[in-house]
């Protein structure tokens, strides 16, 4: 009866005509593990006939074909027996998620207290590190950007211009003021309409509420 082999998607076949290896590697991380080389005999005795039947011909170029022959019937075997004793070296480093069907290395992606994989089960402790630093970076990004205060300020402000500094007493501004803190003058001087009071705009020579010269 022959031998049933589990089939897997994890692996790369490293095998050669001399010998067989295998590498089995995480689906989630993507860290693996080698399985240990195994030698195979018919190969070498293969190429060694193949090369005195290269050299002499006749009877030895006739044995190295029989050779080819059985090497293509054993190697089949060989391989398939190869692999499953890679597996089973292996088997314990490795485990399939029930839930997602993904095969994951024990060491970093599988949760023993879930018997999940952390894919399906993050781990909450790391899960929570993460969006503590990302916060955090968010938060730098913010104070480096423009200042709620400046935010407010409107076109208007901006087209109007804003002071740095009074223009009384040089002392530094903080803010888009209307009057300085340190000599109390007036920083936007709004031309108003002397006879009724009405503000106008800029270079206006009538008031356009009562018609007075400006």
């Amino acid at each position: 009866m022959s031998r049933k082999i589990d089939i897997t998607s994890n692996y790369e076949d490293l095998s050669t005509d001399n010998g067989f290896q295998f590498e089995f590697k995480c689906d989630r991380c993507g860290s693996g593990y080698r399985s240990s080389f195994k030698p195979y005999l018919a190969g070498t005795a293969s190429q060694i006939l193949g090369t005195v039947g290269g050299l002499l011909g006749g009877v030895f170029s006739q044995a190295s074909d029989v050779t080819e022959n059985i090497k293509s019937a054993t190697w089949e075997k060989a391989h398939d027996d190869a692999f499953s004793a890679a597996a089973e070296e292996l088997a314990e480093k490795f485990i399939q998620c029930p839930r997602c069907s993904t095969w994951v290395c024990r060491q970093k992606c599988w949760s023993d207290k879930k018997g999940l994989c952390k894919e399906c089960a993050p781990d909450l402790g790391v899960e929570m590190a993460a969006a503590q630093a990302s916060k955090s970076v968010e938060e730098v990004w913010s104070k480096a950007k423009m200042a709620e205060e400046d935010k407010k300020l409107s076109e208007k402000d901006w087209r109007e211009g804003i002071k740095a500094s009074c223009p009384s007493c040089e002392a530094p501004l903080a803010a888009n003021s209307k009057f300085c803190p340190s000599c109390g003058v007036a920083l936007k001087n709004e031309a108003k309409c002397m006879k009724c009071g009405a503000k106008l705009p800029s270079k206006a020579k009538f008031c356009g509420e009562c018609g007075a010269k400006a």
